[in-house]
């Protein structure tokens, strides 16, 4: 077991998120809070629209959520804040949703509206026009602005894929949102004006906290990319002199490395890397602290509660790892089988996790949260384990532990053999049925320069023991990523079955 200690957290005074917002507003009205690749957006000319967005939104019930799918922009910040000037509770769905898994979770959300910039089959919509910030005459006394809302409200409701993978409902109070807020702050510390380029999706928990919330503690700006590509995020790092990339999982990292003029390129202002949400090769770490003089600080966070762990400068930093526990938050290693055996430091097992800024529970669904939620901790599903120091290790999802001859073969330790290998790009190893050994390992890799797949399991045979060593090496161009720009292990398997 492992706790961070409660006098090491970061604290604001204030309750809710609309309260960091009017906090930002009064001390800074001019100052721009998002700039896009056409417009910018001022503190006050925030308020000013969110309010007038609001006023309308007041006449809806107020006991139904209101959704807002739109993709990162400003549009999503007069939306999001909107909703909450106006009482009710923002539901947040990645705009990036197939149509038949958007309707699915509309019909199930059941909201009073779809704030969006297009038509919604099905639901009444209520569409923003990219000019709404001219389109009012809304006068705000900046000064004088006041938060209705308590620290009980639904702040954002969020959706995870829980332990089976269907969309599971997360109501976050602004109470649990603001402990999120204070540890992000623990674990990256910011400064006074703040420049930050997100690229996360801001329905996501990191990008939600990276490009929503943690800017308004200092008033910082935040710059929204129009595209990802790696190029762009290069050039933007440094026109823009952003100090704070919100860079996420490894894949974001990857693409950024794979450019050939970052060497070249100087970004003096550029001081935070986090990252997060999938474990970090370590040839990441390395490769980006030659390319560019920084340290990723990797942590670890999940839709039901971030962040859980992180490598920070104070606590210690270790590369491979995701840290050490945030403030308050208790983590422990236990069996895979049962989930209720202890283990001790080195031994590898399911991470639980337990603190006051985890959820509650999933809305309307008693039994995933009855599999989530025991004994008071959150079973993640991920495995990992604790080092002699306290630093957490990740190693792979408990869903992707392949079963080979009775041996658990954990797919991060092969896919690190691979990064390895000069010639190697990147790796990702699912598992296969397989009548003799129940699975088999499947490797997919992409390559810096050619390189023969017997080549490639020759280097396996020299370096894994014999059951980890990949049955097939399927070459790519690139690797499918997820909307979360996680490797998308599920299109994988599903090619082995095609």
């Amino acid at each position: 077991m492992k706790e961070n200690s409660t006098n090491n957290v970061w604290k604001t005074n204030t309750q809710t998120i609309l309260g960091l917002l009017f906090s930002a507003t009064r001390k800074n009205p001019q100052k721009i809070y998002c700039k896009t690749h056409n417009k910018n957006l001022t503190y006050s000319d925030l308020v000013k629209s969110a309010s007038h967005v609001s006023l309308e939104l007041r006449q809806l019930p107020k006991d139904q959520p209101v959704a807002i799918l739109l993709p990162n922009s400003d549009l999503f910040l007069i939306a999001y804040f909107a909703v909450l000037m106006s009482g009710r509770s923002p539901a947040l769905l990645n705009y990036l949703l197939p149509e038949k898994g958007m309707q699915k979770i509309l019909s199930k959300l059941e909201p009073s509206v779809v704030l969006s910039n297009k038509e919604i089959i099905n639901f009444k919509s209520m569409i923003l026009s990219k000019d709404i910030v001219k389109n009012h005459t809304d006068v705000i006394d900046c000064n004088n602005l006041i938060d209705h809302t308590s620290e009980n409200d639904i702040a954002a409701i969020m959706f995870s894929g829980g332990t089976t993978g269907l969309p599971k409902q997360i109501n976050h109070s602004n109470k649990c949102l603001i402990k999120m807020v204070e540890r992000m702050e623990w674990g990256w510390p910011t400064k006074n004006d703040e420049k930050w380029l997100v690229v996360a999706p801001f329905t996501h928990i990191y990008g939600f906290l990276t490009g929503v919330t943690n800017p308004l503690l200092r008033a910082g700006k935040i710059i929204i990319p129009e595209i990802f590509r790696p190029d762009i995020i290069i050039n933007l790092l440094i026109d823009e002199q952003i100090s704070i990339f919100g860079g996420g999982p490894p894949a974001i990292y990857q693409a950024l490395l794979s450019d050939p003029d970052l060497k070249t390129k100087k970004m003096p202002y550029l001081r935070v890397c986090p990252g997060g949400g999938a474990p970090f090769p370590i040839n990441v770490h390395e490769n980006w602290k030659k390319a560019t003089g920084l340290t990723i600080h990797e942590g670890y966070g999940m839709t039901e509660i971030a962040p859980i762990s992180v490598n920070t400068e104070k606590e210690g930093m270790k590369l491979g790892t995701a840290g050490k526990p945030a403030p308050d938050t208790i983590i422990e290693i236990v069996d895979i089988e049962k989930g209720e055996n202890i283990l001790a430091a080195g031994e590898m097992g399911e991470i639980r996790i337990k603190g006051p800024h985890m959820m509650t529970e999933y809305e309307g669904n008693p039994e995933e949260t009855a599999l989530t939620i025991k004994n008071g901790f959150i079973h993640t599903g991920d495995i990992g384990l604790l080092d002699n120091e306290g630093f957490l290790r990740i190693t792979d999802r408990k869903k992707d532990v392949i079963f080979v001859k009775g041996f658990n073969v954990f797919p991060r330790e092969v896919e690190e053999e691979l990064l390895s290998h000069s010639s190697i790009s990147g790796a990702c190893v699912v598992g296969k049925q397989d009548d003799r050994s129940g699975e088999t390992p499947i490797a997919f890799v992409t390559l810096r320069k050619h390189i023969k797949v017997s080549e490639i399991k020759d280097y396996c045979d020299k370096t894994l023991l014999p059951y980890k060593v990949p049955s097939e090496f399927i070459i790519l161009e690139q690797l499918p990523l997820t909307p979360a720009k996680k490797v998308d292990r599920m299109a994988l398997t599903s090619k082995l079955s095609t």
